[in-house]
C-alpha cells in the first residue's frame, strides 16, 4: 500500500499512485512548493536557493535585453516556472526556469493556463538537490515535446550542457558562452557573466 495525495491534496491509501490531469494540477495548491506533473504523477520540489534565483534572473534578463530592440517582436521569454503541457494521457506539465517561445507559436488570445505548445528554448538551472536522472528526464521531455534547444546550467560546477533534438550534446565551461544557435540567432551569453 502506498500513501498518495488526490488532486485536492487529501491523503489517501491505495495500491497505486493516483494519476491526475493537467486541469487538476492547475487548481492544485501546495503552498511554498514547486509542482510539476509527470505522466500523471505529481512531483513536488522544495523552493530553490538564492544562487539558483540569481542565475535564473541573469539569463532571463540577458535574453530579454537581446529581444527588446528586435522589432517586430520575434518571441517572448518567460520565467517563474511557467507551465508547458508537453504530453497528454497521462498528462505531463513541465515548468522550466526560463523559456523562450517564437512569436509564431504564441496564440493571438492570451494564454492564462498552461501553454499547449513547447518552448523553442528551455533553460534549467541546476539546484544542489537536483538529481542528474531527474534533470535528464526533463531534458528528454522538452526535446520530445518539440524544443529546439535545452540548456542545463550548473552554477556549482560553473558549467552548462546544451542538448539538441539530433542527440548532440555540448558541455561548456568558463570562459565559453551559451549560443542561441538557430533559435536565438546572434545571442551569446558568456558563462562567466552568470557566476561572478
Amino acid at each position: 500500500m502506498t500513501k498518495t495525495r488526490d488532486a485536492r491534496g487529501k491523503s489517501c491509501m491505495g495500491h497505486a499512485p493516483l494519476l491526475i490531469t493537467a486541469h487538476e494540477l492547475h487548481v492544485y495548491d501546495e503552498p511554498g512548493k514547486h509542482v510539476e506533473l509527470v505522466r500523471g504523477r505529481l512531483l513536488v520540489h522544495e523552493p530553490p536557493g538564492f544562487v539558483h534565483g540569481d542565475v535564473v534572473q541573469r539569463i532571463g534578463f540577458a535574453i530579454g535585453l537581446f529581444l527588446h530592440p528586435n522589432s517586430p517582436r520575434v518571441g517572448r521569454v518567460v520565467v517563474g516556472d511557467t507551465g508547458f503541457w508537453v504530453q497528454r494521457d497521462p498528462d505531463t506539465v513541465r515548468a522550466p526556469d526560463i523559456a523562450y517561445v517564437r512569436e509564431e507559436q504564441i496564440p493571438a488570445a492570451p494564454v492564462y493556463g498552461f501553454a499547449e505548445f513547447p518552448p523553442d528554448l528551455a533553460v534549467e538551472v541546476r539546484s544542489p538537490n537536483d538529481r542528474t536522472g531527474a534533470l535528464l528526464g526533463k531534458v528528454a521531455d522538452w526535446i520530445s515535446a518539440g524544443a529546439a534547444l535545452v540548456w542545463v546550467v550548473d552554477p556549482a560546477r560553473r558549467t552548462a550542457q546544451v542538448y539538441r533534438p539530433d542527440g548532440s550534446i555540448t558541455l561548456l565551461g568558463v570562459p565559453q558562452a551559451l549560443d542561441g544557435e538557430g533559435v536565438l540567432p546572434g545571442f551569446t551569453l558568456p558563462l562567466a557573466s552568470l557566476f561572478d
